[in-house]
């Protein structure tokens, strides 16, 4: 008879297949990270659902919106690193956002789009890119940033 205790699954760490990652260029100043970011990760939770897990709730019974349901890793690095990051995640056909650095000078999100629409793809001014997908496929499209500090 087995007398050790079972383990409780739902006390088991989780591990994800997969990987949210904003590339910040690290020029930026704070307040510009912290806008870029929240901007990037807004577009994955429109186009990719399985990344939103469920609603929240506390225990007065307030409902509150679901978030992502996994951590969003945070990078930096040097403007080429950003734009080698954007032609792997390309490459690989990663769900992917992107934030110009035309986009500080808009105002909302009709310019913004017009303004990422009249350049081409070489020769956008990257300040972030947020990308999805398997963890070593992430890990690849990010090869040369740094963990953001």
């Amino acid at each position: 008879m087995n007398t050790e205790p079972q383990a409780d699954p739902a006390a088991a760490p989780v591990r994800f297949d997969t990987k949210i990652a904003v590339l910040l260029r690290e020029d930026l100043a704070l307040w510009q990270r912290l806008n870029v970011t929240a901007f990037l990760v807004s577009g994955l939770g429109s186009q990719v659902p399985e990344v939103i897990g469920e609603p929240y709730e506390d225990a007065d019974g307030v409902s509150y919106l679901p978030m992502f349901r996994q951590p969003v890793l945070v990078f930096e690095g040097a403007k080429e690193t950003l734009t080698a990051a954007h032609a792997r995640a390309l490459s690989r056909a990663l769900p992917r956002s992107v934030f110009t650095s035309d986009l500080f000078a808009t105002g909302n999100d009709r310019d913004n789009r017009a303004a990422v629409r009249a350049v081409g793809t070489a020769g956008l001014d990257l300040v972030g890119l947020a990308v999805y997908g398997p963890r070593n496929g992430v890990d690849k499209v990010l090869k040369g940033a740094r963990m953001h500090r």
